[in-house]
């Protein structure tokens, strides 16, 4: 088996999938209707000067997510 990360992990040109996420309350629900569900494929396409936030493809959408936020994410290669 993959090992499980979190998706801040990721670097630019990296691909990733969905393995669960451990946010809670309305960031729960907010990561769910972008469309980050079980085995969904994640792209990270690049990351801001500062570093964060950075960017990623899902589901054919381009969407930044904080470091903060992707903490709750975990993710395998």
């Amino acid at each position: 088996m993959n090992e499980i990360r979190c998706l801040c992990d990721i670097e630019p040109g990296q691909k990733a999938r969905i393995k669960k996420l451990t946010s809670n309350g309305s960031m729960r629900r907010r990561l769910l209707d972008i469309g980050l569900v079980e085995n969904t494929e994640v792209v990270c396409l690049g990351k801001s000067p500062m570093g964060d936030p950075k960017a990623y493809l899902i589901r054919g959408a381009v969407i930044a997510i904080r470091s903060e936020d992707c903490q709750g994410i975990l993710v395998y290669e």
